[in-house]
């Protein structure tokens, strides 16, 4: 290109001279565009499943909510019941209330043990058997006194205790095993207050 701008307009005036290329344009039939609604469609289906799976889900934590919480409770008050049992086989496991039974048998303490050595076979003691009375008194006068057994009947004497007094009657016999605390159904027991 010059720099008068005589080369621009040479190129300008053979565009000129030649003719513009036909296009040829017809009509085209009737041509099927692929159904919008049809796609809006799953789109509200899609989004409708996700929300009722979202509340399924939302209905289903919760009720595990709840399922945890009873079982919570219902281990705390096994909780309680075992501690409770526990205190009770603690109780009847006592020096106490096995010597009661003992002495409601009929068997008595000897005053001179005798023992038998299992190096030799030796009988070592006066080898004599015990009185019939005995200087302990395990039913009316124990040493120490145990309050877990204090009111439990004995085995071999039912309607006595350690305390050598009548067993008292219950009156519901759903209240429980004499001599255990009653059952918590409602949690821990408050006193009564003014």
């Amino acid at each position: 290109m010059r720099a008068d701008g005589s080369a621009a307009s040479i190129d300008l005036d053979l565009e000129l001279d030649q003719p513009a290329p036909r296009r040829h344009l017809h009509a085209v039939a009737n041509v099927r565009r692929r159904p919008r609604f049809a796609y809006a469609l799953v789109a509200v289906a899609g989004a409708l499943a996700i929300g009722a799976a979202q509340v399924a889900l939302s209905i289903a934590t919760t009720q595990g909510v709840y399922e945890e919480a009873a079982l919570q409770q219902q281990v705390r008050e096994l909780g309680w019941q075992q501690q409770s049992l526990s205190d009770a086989v603690v109780g009847l496991s006592s020096p106490q209330y096995l010597a009661a039974n003992a002495a409601s048998l009929g068997m008595v303490i000897n005053e001179s043990p005798t023992y038998l050595r299992l190096s030799d076979g030796a009988v070592l003691g006066s080898g004599a058997a015990a009185g019939w009375l005995s200087t302990v008194d395990a039913i009316g006068r124990g040493a120490v006194p145990n309050a877990l057994v204090a009111q439990t009947p004995l085995v071999t004497a039912p309607e006595a205790t350690i305390a050598g007094a009548p067993v008292a009657a219950q009156a519901d016999p759903e209240a429980g095993v004499p001599g255990l605390p009653q059952p918590l159904s409602d949690g821990l027991p408050t006193p009564t207050t003014r």
